[in-house]
């Protein structure tokens, strides 16, 4: 009771915290969606770093790291690092000064207008969402996961939850999560947003080292960390410590998965947020170092969780391990402290994610179809109304889908970095055209459908296409990720379609191209 305590005042200053920034708010849509273009480099970093870091990186991460070993650090965490940096340099700051100069606020106005194309809009919105609202099930799940695991005989005095360990149900813990995150970004919009963020980030990096530290400790028994660490590390078994289980094919899929932060929604609109091109230097220079910050430890935790000095039940699930192993190692206080460490990394990315679904919603679906003007008052209702809508579908969802945290990830991700090369091609290569795009966006969500479908909607783990090796006569096709098909098929639709099509008009090209120096 003492770790929901604790819980319980975190969720309540995150509210406050939202209340504060709605003094701020100056009753127009653009300060609800963009903060009025306001946030400087170190709440950029802080915002950036802080919507990347999501259950995936912390429950996901330890989770898959205890059933398959140290090796899903080199496949995610040490390429995340270098690539989100990438992307944010090369999409980053070009989507920015475009976006400042033409006036952009999501990323279909900015497809809309690159391609001179309404169609793209209303074909992408759907497919975003979806995508969307997949990663969105990440948070809601791990989040109700953890709540429920540290709040386990909590209610053994009264006698109620016996069937869940008298602890808070998953689906009440993700309720409470989904209407906190909602209330802060209803009052706040992007300011409160930015505001959660950076306050979340820096308190689960903090407490991210201290969980680290504490469990260590707990497990090697000794005064010094140095050999705390060591003996949980030789302790884990010898195969959790190598790469020995991981197909190199797999492996090398994995490497596709950063560069899927192209295409997030959420980030798209946090690029706009900036300031100026130079508050991107900051989020590029650092993202790679926090990082590691917050990765090494979630999956060295992961290992440690095999060795018998962690006490680790047998029938613990793979959402539950990193609290389970706060809730044995450490007291309830610090437990109840550290627990609202990992709700933070959690929350800030499903605030973003809930913000950038309201502002396609208004910018690109009402505002596209209403012809009539339509007050400033009512688009952020109407931006509000979106965000209820979703929060209520992915907290149904996360009621009835059986994947676990790391796998919704996957496949979220999967999603994104098919869509990659079409916002790549758009920046950098003048040749593409709208029929490549429609082409290309269409071929990624049928594929990623179909293999989403065989996998039993995530219910399969370590879902792999082809699923055995193919072999044509002297070419061998390797077990891969269902992110590879998905992109390949992609990018060769997107090259493929533009070069037999019309050309685009060379005034919009040129427009679009020129634009990349011209506001500093």
């Amino acid at each position: 009771m003492i770790q929901l305590a604790v819980i319980g005042c975190y969720l309540v200053l995150l509210v406050s915290l939202g209340y504060l920034a709605s003094r701020f708010f100056r009753g127009t849509s653009s300060d609800y969606m963009l903060a009025s273009h306001s946030i400087g480099p170190v709440l950029l970093l802080m915002s950036l770093f802080g919507t990347t870091m999501t259950a995936f990186a912390l429950v996901g991460s330890t989770g898959v790291s205890y059933r398959q070993g140290v090796g899903i650090y080199g496949e995610l965490a040490s390429a995340a690092g270098i690539m989100h940096s990438l992307c944010f340099l090369i999409i980053g700051v070009p989507i920015w000064r475009l976006g400042r100069k033409h006036g952009f606020r999501t990323q279909i106005q900015f497809f809309r207008a690159r391609f001179e194309n309404n169609f793209i809009g209303y074909l992408l919105f759907p497919i975003l969402v979806g995508f969307v609202i997949t990663y969105l099930l990440v948070g809601v799940v791990g989040g109700g996961a953890v709540v429920q695991q540290v709040s386990k005989g909590a209610f053994a005095s009264w006698g109620w939850f016996a069937d869940v360990e008298h602890a808070l149900p998953r689906s009440l813990a993700s309720g409470a999560i989904c209407l906190v995150v909602l209330a802060y970004v209803f009052m706040g919009g992007m300011r409160g947003t930015a505001w959660a963020n950076a306050f979340q980030t820096a308190f689960f990096m903090v407490l991210g080292i201290v969980t680290f530290v504490s469990i260590a400790n707990s497990m090697g028994g000794t005064p010094s960390l140095w050999e705390n660490l060591r003996i949980a590390t030789e302790t884990s078994p010898a195969e959790k410590r190598s790469m020995q289980s991981i197909q190199w094919s797999v492996y090398l899929s994995y490497l596709l998965i950063p560069i899927s932060v192209g295409m997030f929604p959420h980030i798209f609109q946090h690029w706009l947020t900036a300031r100026s091109a130079s508050s991107f230097k900051l989020p590029i220079i650092m993202h790679p170092i926090f990082v590691m910050i917050v990765w090494a430890p979630c999956v060295l935790i992961g290992v440690w969780a095999n060795s018998d000095l962690a006490r680790l039940p047998a029938n613990t699930g793979t959402n539950e391990v990193l609290a389970t192993l706060v809730t044995l190692h450490t007291g309830a206080l610090v437990g109840g402290l550290l627990s609202a460490g990992i709700l933070a990394a959690i929350m800030s990315s499903l605030d973003s994610q809930f913000l950038c679904l309201g502002t396609m919603f208004t910018d690109d679906i009402v505002r596209n179809l209403t012809k009539e003007q339509i007050t400033e008052q009512r688009l952020v209702w109407f931006a509000r109304a979106f965000v209820v809508a979703v929060v209520v579908t992915t907290f149904c969802l996360s009621l009835v889908l059986p994947a676990t945290v790391f796998d919704l990830g996957i496949w979220s991700f999967t999603g994104f970095t098919g869509l990659f090369p079409l916002v790549f091609a758009a920046i950098y290569w003048r040749r593409v055209t709208a029929a490549g795009a429609i082409a290309s966006i269409l071929v990624t969500a049928i594929t990623w459908w179909v293999l989403f479908y065989r996998s039993q909607f995530g219910a399969v783990r370590n879902y792999t296409f082809p699923e055995e090796p193919l072999a044509w006569g002297l070419i061998e096709i390797p077990v891969m990720l269902p992110i590879v098909a998905v992109t390949v098929c992609s990018t060769i639709t997107l090259v493929a379609v533009s070069l037999i099509t019309k050309p685009p008009c060379s005034t919009v090209v040129d427009k679009f191209f020129s634009s990349h120096q011209s506001v500093k």
